[in-house]
């Protein structure tokens, strides 16, 4: 599989040496339960196809999804592959997960705790190093401090102050020593991203559930040309909506489809058949097209997914297929397409 984008862009504080990434949110049991042989298969099928970017946190089963990663990525070459995960929800010891509703399918008796502070940041990359079995990771992104995580019960500008003041720094800090290369957020709204630019110095955003054909305008337009001015690339997540473009009856990991969504993905639906073109596949080459996009992540819960993903990427999608989503308006006529 080609590998080659991100080390050619000419503009990044950190150049994310694979364009291509598995996410860990299905192999965390977010979804359906995956068992661990299954789990196996399907980081083994990613290693073989060529995937050297992985992509966890402490969230996606509550521990789950880290430490089915480091059983497979421990026993390889740690200078082959690149690791980022998440801080911002700190995993705590308890008999019973504290709410019954986070990642049902996990059975994780942890329970977590929101803490963007300094020494919160500091534990859960250490923690998370310990569930991997590494000896570092190479991107850390402070995961969903933003409006869309109902979990800070409205108060994610509460828990914004707490992180310019603490995990900012202390990420800044540990990008210094060399315990971490790079740092940004991850989070599924452009806000927290336009706001850290303005009061610290990240190197790449993960960039969730907002470049994709069915919603791109408001990236498009407002956060492409501010990182650009900043310096700073992107990688691009959830190009599917969380398989909503492929069929799934959820939109952006809710099970609220919005009406309109679903008609304009009956469109797309319509004119790929009549070119011939998995839809699926269009969705994941439109999100790593644009020039800030260092890396796109695809979530797989099987062999079968990843290799589907992987070979997705290699396809010739023919031009006059992108002409006619733009001459129909379903996608930005300032979207690339090359």
């Amino acid at each position: 599989m080609k590998q080659e984008k991100a080390s050619s862009t000419t503009f990044g504080h950190y150049q994310l040496p694979h364009n291509f990434g598995l996410g860990g949110v299905p192999i965390g049991n977010e979804f359906t339960a995956v068992t661990d042989t299954e789990a196996q298969q399907t980081l083994e099928t990613a290693w073989n196809a060529g995937v050297r970017y992985y992509d966890v946190s402490p969230w996606y089963g509550l521990g789950l999804a880290e430490r089915r990663f480091g059983q497979f990525l421990h026993n390889q070459t740690r200078s082959a592959y690149v690791i980022s995960s998440k801080v911002g929800k700190l995993l705590k010891a308890s008999k019973k997960a504290i709410r019954s509703d986070l990642f049902p399918l996990a059975g994780s008796p942890n329970m977590v705790e929101f803490d963007y502070s300094a020494a919160g940041v500091r534990r859960s990359i250490e923690d998370s190093l310990q569930r991997l079995g590494i000896d570092s990771l190479d991107i850390v992104f402070v995961h969903d401090l933003s409006p869309y995580n109902k979990y800070l019960d409205g108060k994610w500008l509460e828990h914004f102050e707490i992180a310019k003041q603490g995990a900012f720094p202390e990420l800044t800090q540990m990008r210094k020593e060399g315990l971490i290369k790079a740092w940004g957020l991850g989070v599924n709204r452009p806000e927290p991203i336009l706001a850290t630019m303005e009061v610290a110095d990240p190197d790449i955003f993960l960039l969730a559930s907002q470049y994709s054909l069915i919603d791109h305008d408001y990236a498009l337009k407002n956060v492409f040309p501010e990182v650009r001015k900043k310096n700073i690339t992107l990688v691009m997540g959830s190009a599917l909506n969380a398989g909503f473009i492929s069929g799934s009856n959820r939109y952006n990991y809710a099970h609220e489809m919005p009406a309109e969504f679903i008609a304009k993905r009956n469109r797309l639906t319509a004119i790929a058949n009549a070119h011939q073109v998995d839809l699926r596949t269009a969705a994941l080459q439109f999100s790593a097209m644009p020039d800030v996009a260092a890396a796109i992540l695809c979530g797989a819960r099987t062999a079968q997914q990843i290799t589907e993903d992987v070979e997705s990427l290699k396809v010739k999608i023919p031009g006059d297929f992108w002409a006619e989503l733009k001459a129909e308006k379903l996608i930005s006529e300032e979207a690339p397409i090359k």
